[in-house]
């Protein structure tokens, strides 16, 4: 495989439409937002869903969840210790890591884990992601639900149900629509380090591509969130002829005059500022 040798930038535009995007533990599951009002997705969030359609296509992950686990091992300790077999030299133990796993050397890793025996390795990976910002406040909505139905016997002696009679009420929550800007780069010099490569450049790309294949859930119904367009810049060194902030800011999503809350994407006029020497490969998402 052909070391990744020039930067790469990329923007994608994510729709969400009665859905929750990234629900906030600390906040009862709501969708994340700011104190503004603008939705957010974090990167952590991305990440998961760049691995998992990692996963789909085929490549060996470290990081897997556990209900999407395919090799067997019930900790990142067990499956790091399978593979390295007390290898205690850290340049070693980094390069193997690397070469096994498509998402050490693309987002880096932390080793550092009791089996180890105090050996401790940490992989810079090349691929950063920032977190994902809606273009314009969003509006989340709340229902309440009911269950229909016991999840545990009565105990008939106690009268207790431990909270689980048919009747219980819970909550719900989704955005009603917001479009937001996912962005990242890809580093060269880091590339060189980790073995990301040429190849393993295009899989990131088809990843966020189709980034919301097989992620439906009842807080993510198919077709709620989808990427729109996604922006590719390839540069022609390893340091980018512009820096990433000035390329990622130049996609304008801007809402339409006669648009106060926007409901879609229609609502948004979407362009790119040119930048002399570097044009975007531009993807329709899946």
């Amino acid at each position: 495989m052909n070391i990744l040798q020039h930067k790469i930038d990329f923007v994608a535009l994510v729709s969400v439409t009665m859905a929750n995007s990234n629900g906030d533990p600390l906040n009862g599951n709501r969708p994340r937002t700011d104190y503004n009002g603008y939705g957010e997705i974090s990167d952590v969030c991305i990440k998961r869903k760049i691995r998992n359609r990692m996963q789909d296509m085929g490549h060996k992950i470290f990081v897997q969840s556990d209900s999407r686990c395919d090799d067997g091992f019930g900790s990142l300790s067990e499956r790091a210790s399978a593979v390295m077999n007390g290898e205690k030299d850290r340049d070693a133990y980094a390069k193997k890591a690397c070469e096994t796993w498509l998402d050490v050397r693309t987002f880096g890793q932390v080793f550092a884990f009791k089996d180890t025996k105090g050996v401790s390795v940490g992989v810079r990976g090349p691929v950063s992601i920032h977190q994902a910002v809606s273009l314009s406040p969003v509006e989340v909505e709340s229902l309440q639900i009911t269950k229909s139905v016991n999840g545990e016997k009565k105990d008939k002696k106690s009268g207790d149900d431990a909270g689980m009679s048919s009747d219980r009420m819970g909550m719900k929550h989704m955005v009603r629509f917001g479009l937001y800007e996912l962005k990242g780069s890809i580093n060269a010099q880091l590339s060189e380090k980790t073995g990301f490569s040429e190849e393993d450049a295009q899989v990131v790309k088809e990843c966020l591509r189709t980034l919301f294949v097989n992620d439906a859930s009842s807080a993510r119904p198919d077709g709620s969130m989808e990427v729109v367009k996604l922006f590719w810049w390839e540069h022609n060194c390893k340091d980018g002829q512009y820096s990433s902030a000035k390329v990622q800011r130049s996609v304008k999503a801007v809402l339409k005059p006669d648009v106060d809350v926007p409901s879609s994407v229609k609502d948004y006029n979407i362009s790119i500022e040119p930048l002399e020497g570097l044009d975007p490969e531009i993807l329709e998402g899946l």
